[in-house]
């Protein structure tokens, strides 16, 4: 159980922070940033919440994810160190995390139709910031995988699997959302030429 009294701390002014571990790292350390940007996916689904409440489909799955990048969050501010055990069990995303995630691509897949243009971040206001935290959530996996691919640092296979299919299925979503794939903003190559 997390228990926060106090909101500030004072202990980050001098511009680092702790993760996990303990270990003081500067706030602009990869891993912070990492987990900055699961941070900020969260948000952007919230955004996208404010359009989906009601809806049975998509916002559970939405809530469910919500709480899933704050387990996100808690895996890479835990790093796993060579020769250095933790001492207790990290919070680790697992792939059973990633197989739910699949599972809800293929759901909400098999109700839209074939794809014959690329598509436009547009449409409804669900769909828009849909489209805004897929694009984040891909920076928040170009970030961990080049978090993961620094020497010294062991990433978790399962974590850089779950932002991959998340933004997979925020893809997804959005069309969904886009009136399962007939209200699309399709891309008119060189049209305002």
């Amino acid at each position: 159980m997390v228990v926060l009294n106090k909101i500030y701390t004072r202990t980050g002014d001098a511009g680092d922070t702790g993760l996990a571990t303990g270990e003081r790292v500067k706030k602009y350390d990869l891993r912070v940033d990492a987990y900055g940007e699961v941070d900020e996916t969260n948000a952007c689904l919230g955004l996208v919440r404010l359009h989906t409440a009601g809806d049975e489909t998509l916002d559970p799955m939405l809530a469910r994810i919500q709480n899933e990048m704050f387990d996100l969050g808690a895996d890479l501010a835990t790093p796993e160190r060579e020769g250095k055990p933790l001492g207790w069990e990290a919070l680790r995303i697992v792939q059973a995390q990633v197989d739910r995630l699949e599972q809800d691509i293929d759901q909400l897949n098999a109700e839209l139709s074939p794809l014959t243009s690329f598509i436009l971040p547009a449409g409804s206001p669900a769909a828009t910031y849909l489209h805004l935290a897929r694009t984040v959530c891909r920076r928040a996996e170009r970030v961990a995988t080049r978090l993961a691919g620094q020497d010294g640092e062991r990433g978790s296979d399962a974590a850089l699997k779950y932002l991959n299919r998340l933004s997979d299925l925020l893809f997804v979503m959005a069309r969904y959302a886009n009136g399962k794939g007939t209200a699309e903003v399709l891309w008119r190559p060189g049209a305002t030429r």
